[in-house]
């Protein structure tokens, strides 16, 4: 889950944005940014497992979970996804763009722990892979709009960030005063997830340059994350 709390600051020159490239360089940069997104799935997949495993997993998700401490896990995830961001964005060093990209990744398999836990002890074994699927198919589709008609979503940019920051504080005030979401409010962040994949595979078309692909992978499973923990929250019949 990302609320995308950054935006893009891109300083190179127009030449190095993908829509500029050459066919071919444009042509690699996707192909990496893809490769590490699916590898980025991959890598989040198996530490989900590596923790749901740990004997200790039932009474880390209640921790996490009891009282006020879901809001402090939730801030500190936030700023934790800032930092990585950051990082992936660096134009420094390739390492430091792979570190930003692999805490990013603890991260979410951190924060998704009591939400796998329930949909796995109380949800039924078809929640996670129905939600899965339709995360799969909601992507793709998104995916095929944005690489078929080639437009520019970018104007979405100012309200998905309004709307992420709306949400923010609602889920905060939500935590804070014990009031339920609701499905329909996960109904809305499917929507707003959706929005995000439209505007980061826009991004990546025509704005990412072409050495930042493990940022534009990250930004990309940020939104994919977004999109499956509240699929998985509608397949579930909860908030």
């Amino acid at each position: 889950m990302s609320y995308h709390e950054h935006e893009m600051e891109f300083s190179h020159a127009d030449f190095d944005v993908a829509a500029n490239a050459s066919v071919k360089a444009r042509t690699e940069f996707l192909r990496k940014t893809y490769a590490h997104l699916f590898g980025a799935i991959l890598a989040f997949v198996g530490l989900e497992a590596i923790l749901l495993s740990l004997p200790i997993s039932a009474r880390l998700a209640r921790t996490m979970l009891t009282g006020y401490n879901w809001l402090f896990v939730l801030l500190a995830f936030v700023g934790v996804s800032y930092l990585a961001e950051r990082w992936a964005m660096s134009s420094t060093t390739k390492p430091m763009q792979y570190a930003g990209l692999a805490l990013y990744i603890v991260a979410e398999a951190i924060i998704f722990l009591p939400l796998m836990f329930i949909a796995t002890r109380f949800g039924g074994p078809k929640v996670i892979p129905t939600a899965g699927f339709a995360t799969l198919g909601i992507f793709g589709a998104l995916t095929a709009i944005v690489f078929i008609t080639k437009k520019d979503f970018s104007f979405l940019g100012s309200l998905l960030y309004l709307l992420a920051f709306l949400a923010l504080g609602y889920i905060v005030a939500g935590i804070a005063f014990g009031f339920s979401m609701g499905v329909g409010f996960s109904i809305l962040m499917v929507g707003l997830a959706g929005g995000f994949i439209l505007y980061d595979t826009s991004n990546v078309l025509h704005h990412y340059p072409t050495d930042k692909y493990v940022a534009a992978s990250l930004a990309l499973f940020a939104s994919v994350a977004l999109l499956f923990w509240y699929l998985i929250q509608i397949f579930m019949g909860r908030d």
